[in-house]
């Protein structure tokens, strides 16, 4: 049988490329890591409003460059760009010593994003919508939005059963074979009573 395989680290070197954008020896690797770890936890949770896509760390000598991708970025950014100060203070805090430079960047296709649309699943479950409405809704908005093909999956106790399972919409092509095809994947985790 098969096995899953994250469809992002699949296609790594071939038409994606690493979040994180540094090089690091022995020593420094592992607080280096941590760091970008911490990093994006911290604004992942600060910046939850603003629809955090992802967060590219890069690394030069003493510097580093945040680029965060926003579905909203103006909540983030703030009045008169006080947001962004912000952002500066939360990761100086982090990775102390450091020359920080942070670029908010818009997500330009805000309905075709996959961490956002998982990001939407989870929040609308939270919610106690059905499960089967707030993934079919995701889905048409994904294809309305011009993606070629979409997959969505559940998994837990849905709708409080006992038993936990999985449910798995698919709409479209989604070549997951081919390596060239751009396959955009996310994941979100919903904490449900």
């Amino acid at each position: 049988m098969g096995q899953k395989v994250n469809p992002h680290g699949l296609r790594i070197g071939i038409i994606k490329s690493w979040d994180t954008q540094w090089y690091a020896d022995k020593k420094t690797f592992a607080t280096y890591l941590s760091e970008d770890n911490k990093i994006r936890k911290e604004l992942k949770k600060k910046y939850f409003n603003a629809a955090v896509s992802k967060i590219i760390i890069e690394r030069a000598a003493n510097t580093i460059t945040v680029n965060m991708f926003c579905g909203r970025p103006g909540v983030a950014i703030g009045k008169e760009a006080a947001g962004i100060s912000e952002i500066k203070k939360a990761v100086e805090k982090i990775a102390v010593g450091k020359v920080v430079n942070i670029n908010v960047l818009e997500v330009k296709k805000v309905d075709i994003d996959a961490q956002l649309a998982a990001e939407s699943i989870a929040a609308s479950l939270e919610k106690r919508i059905q499960f089967r409405r707030a993934m079919r809704q995701v889905m048409g908005r994904a294809m309305k939005g011009g993606a070629k093909g979409v997959k969505t999956m559940v998994s837990g106790r849905l709708d409080g059963a006992e038993i936990a399972r999985s449910e798995h919409y698919s709409e479209g092509s989604i070549p997951l074979q081919t390596l060239r095809a751009n396959i955009d994947y996310g994941f979100a985790q919903a904490t449900t009573t």
